[in-house]
C-alpha cells in the first residue's frame, strides 16, 4: 500500500481504535462488560486490590472519568472499596467474585484478539508497528500549539 501525505495518521488510529472498542463492547455485552470496564478489571490486582489512584494513570484516563466508572462498577457488584491496612489514607479497589469472573472473560477476549492479530501480522511488522505507535504517542504528549507557526485568533472581549 502506498502511503500519501494526504492520509491522516490520527484518523487511521482513531478508526482502528473505534473498531476495536466496538468489537470489545459487542463481545462483552453478554457479560455486562464494556471495553472501558474490561480495562479497569484487567488493571485491578486480583489478590490484593489496587489503589484507586493508580488505576487512572494505568489506563491513560482522567481520575474524574474513572471515579464515575468505579461508582457504577461498585453499584453493579463488580468491585468493592476497602481501606489499605498499612496506609489508612489509601483506598483499595478490589474485585468481587462477579468481578473476578468478568475479569477472566475480559482477559480471554483480549488474549484471543491478540492471538488473531499475531496470526495476521508477522513479528517484524508488529514490532515495527509498536515502535511507531509509541513514537506517535510521545509526539502527541509533547505537542504544543505554541510550537506551530499559525495565526492566532484574537481574543474576544
Amino acid at each position: 500500500m502506498k502511503i500519501t501525505n494526504r492520509q491522516s495518521v490520527d484518523l487511521n488510529i482513531k478508526a482502528s481504535w473505534l473498531a476495536i472498542s466496538k468489537m470489545y463492547n459487542v463481545l462483552g455485552s453478554a457479560h455486562q462488560i464494556t471495553h472501558s470496564t474490561g480495562f479497569v478489571l484487567l488493571n485491578i490486582d486480583q489478590e490484593n486490590g489496587t489503589p484507586a489512584t493508580k488505576i487512572a494513570p494505568l489506563m491513560g484516563m482522567e481520575s474524574r472519568s474513572l471515579s464515575r466508572m468505579l461508582k457504577n462498577m461498585e453499584e453493579n457488584g463488580v468491585i468493592y472499596r476497602k481501606q489499605d491496612q498499612k496506609d489508612k489514607r489509601k483506598v483499595m479497589i478490589c474485585l468481587t467474585e462477579k468481578g473476578k469472573k468478568q475479569r477472566e472473560m475480559a482477559r480471554k477476549v483480549v488474549r484471543e484478539f491478540n492471538a488473531r492479530v499475531r496470526q495476521s501480522v508477522n513479528n517484524e511488522e508488529l514490532e515495527s508497528f509498536l515502535r511507531v505507535i509509541r513514537c506517535i504517542a510521545g509526539i502527541a504528549e509533547d505537542f504544543r500549539l505554541e510550537d506551530m507557526e499559525i495565526e492566532k485568533y484574537p481574543e474576544k472581549n
